[in-house]
């Protein structure tokens, strides 16, 4: 038997996974070409640190954690800093002639002959520790803390000439040649590393009065990352402008444009925005992330009676799906994740997007160009030659594209789109505001889903808390409203008189947030007969009274304070986003 079935026997007998789970999740592995672990943990089948853990024993090694641990600089530099990422090994203790080794591979080999080779050099004895990927990351990060690595950068450009004396008759190609050289080059570099390592989605440059500070957006909330002197901000500026192509000299109009690099052996795109200031300018840089593909429904949050009303609105051949939410509200990853569903080798899917986000082998995917007059308006007229039999538009912005997107499902095409609402029946409001016919809208509409993203509670320094008596008294009244039986059915060990919340207190998995990763709290309105014919008579505001004598339905708040009973996020989040 090899190390890993022993792995994967001991999971099954200690009640991790099911066999029959177990045996569809690598067959699922193979399809996708991944590892079983890598499943395993996208799955949350288990966390890295117990996997890593069993691993250890399976292994005969010693466990270590080093996640919140304190590693010396003479110790850790014991295995040189290329050593220890080539081979992921980190030197974590040192005693006497002796040294702790962790290593995130047990069968690396050649990770042992490389320590083994400096150990003895030094007359050192190695210890080895198993230890997970996510304690190597945190490990390795103190050989390059972000304040460190940028203060020899910055000590170098303050010898130099700052750029803002550079004399303008110099010409925008010497401003570029300097912008290409350290150490502006390394300080943009930086940022963005640690941005793409810190899972952030956008990084913010912006210059204050004394200062430059950047910012990342991790699960939706802005965090201050670094200050720095405010005399090399237009050097930043600069540099990210010639990364992107954008043109140097030019500061009083929005440029915007892209980058597409490699961080960490990932291929990451970023769509850049630059905006005209009072005497400068300021950066946003949006990260896309797209080397994991689509993610599946159940990933981002949806189950239950949701998660099964969507797949039945898959199966229909033509008609409208709009997915609805406020900026940033994660309706371009649902609509890939939906388009990931039906991408299947019989039928021929175009999308029309701005910009391309996710690659989805198998669909032909435009982006619009509308300073060419490539629309979603036009482009979508020049889809429907090409024999389509899903359309996905990336968002329905205007009157001409919402006609020709309800003509598309009305000849045979099913369409997808999204649409800036804050319900789901304010879509249709908003699709009869814009001017279409209330009959073909009634027709065509299939189904809408409004959502929004709450963080989840980290997972790793999760427990249990008491809620203000206020609080209590708001999720009582939304349990009534919801109704008991439905929260009983969807909630395991549900107790009205005994309601149970949670929260994370802070650790180094989360950065002491307490909050790890996002989650979609959403309402799902299917256009059932009754409501198609409501549509159809001309009627925009349809009430939740209504749609609830034809479904199931629980509005966003309602279907987030499930969530909350079941232990995924908090009510003070849930909170935020409604108040946001």
């Amino acid at each position: 038997m090899t190390k890993q079935e022993e792995l994967l026997k001991f999971l099954v007998e200690n009640n991790f996974i099911e066999f029959e789970q177990l045996k569809k999740l690598v067959k699922e592995a193979r399809v996708d070409n991944k590892e079983i672990e890598e499943m395993l943990l996208a799955k949350k089948v288990i966390n890295d640190e117990e996997l890593t853990r069993i691993k250890a024993k399976i292994y005969s090694l010693e466990y270590a954690n080093l996640t919140e641990m304190e590693i010396a600089e003479d110790v850790l530099n014991v295995i040189s800093e290329n050593v220890a990422e080539n081979y992921k090994v980190i030197c974590f203790g040192k005693e006497d002639k002796s040294i702790k080794v962790g290593m995130v591979d047990p069968e690396n080999f050649k990770a042992i002959e490389a320590v083994d080779f400096l150990a003895k050099e030094s007359s050192l004895r190695s210890q080895y520790h198993l230890i997970s990927e996510h304690s190597f990351k945190i490990a390795f990060a103190k050989y390059k803390p972000i304040g460190k690595e940028l203060s020899s950068a910055l000590k170098v450009k303050a010898e130099e000439e700052s750029l803002l004396d550079i004399k303008e008759e110099e010409g925008s190609a010497d401003l570029e040649e300097i912008t290409k050289g350290a150490p502006v080059a390394k300080i943009v570099s930086v940022i963005i590393r640690h941005a793409v390592e810190g899972g952030a989605s956008d990084i913010h440059v912006e210059p204050l009065r004394d200062e430059s500070r950047v910012r990342y957006r991790i699960d939706g909330i802005l965090h201050t990352s670094l200050v720095l002197p405010i005399n090399i901000h237009n050097a930043i500026i600069a540099r990210i402008k010639v990364m992107s192509r954008l043109k140097l000299d030019e500061t009083r109009i929005p440029q915007d444009g892209r980058i597409h690099l490699t961080v960490d052996n990932r291929a990451i795109d970023f769509r850049v925005s630059i905006l005209p200031l009072v005497g400068t300018e300021k950066a946003v840089l949006r990260i896309l992330d797209t080397t994991g593909g689509a993610p599946k429904l159940e990933v981002l949050g949806y189950k239950g009676d949701q998660l099964k009303k969507i797949k039945e609105s898959l199966t229909k051949s033509n008609g409208l799906i709009l997915i609805t939410g406020p900026t940033g509200s994660g309706k371009s990853t649902t609509l890939f994740a939906l388009l990931d569903m039906l991408n299947k080798d019989g039928v021929n899917i175009s999308t029309l997007e701005d910009p391309v986000e996710y690659q989805i082998k198998g669909a032909n995917q435009s982006q619009i160009r509308p300073e060419v007059g490539y629309t979603f308006a036009s482009g979508l007229r020049s889809f429907l030659r090409q024999d389509p039999d899903i359309i996905m538009v990336g968002e329905i912005r205007d009157q001409e594209t919402a006609e020709l997107s309800i003509h598309a499902s009305l000849t045979g095409h099913l369409v997808l789109s999204t649409l800036h609402t804050n319900s789901a029946p304010g879509a249709i409001t908003r699709m009869i505001d814009m001017g279409l016919e209330p009959f073909l809208l009634g027709s065509t509409l299939n189904i809408i889903i409004a959502q929004r993203l709450v963080r989840k509670i980290c997972p790793d320094c999760k427990e249990e808390m008491e809620l203000p008596e206020n609080y209590i008294k708001d999720v009582q009244e939304l349990i009534e409203k919801i109704g008991l039986d439905y929260v009983k059915k969807n909630i395991k060990d549900f107790d009205i008189n005994k309601l149970k919340f949670y929260r994370g207190k802070g650790c180094s998995h989360c950065g002491n947030i307490g909050y790890s990763g996002r989650l979609a709290i959403s309402e799902v309105l299917v256009m059932e007969d009754t409501i198609k014919r409501l549509v159809t008579e001309g009627k925009s505001n349809i009430s939740l009274e209504e749609i609830r004598a034809t479904q199931t339905y629980l509005n966003l708040k309602q279907d987030g304070v499930m969530r909350v009973l079941e232990g995924a996020t908090t009510y003070e989040e849930v909170i935020r986003v409604m108040e946001d």
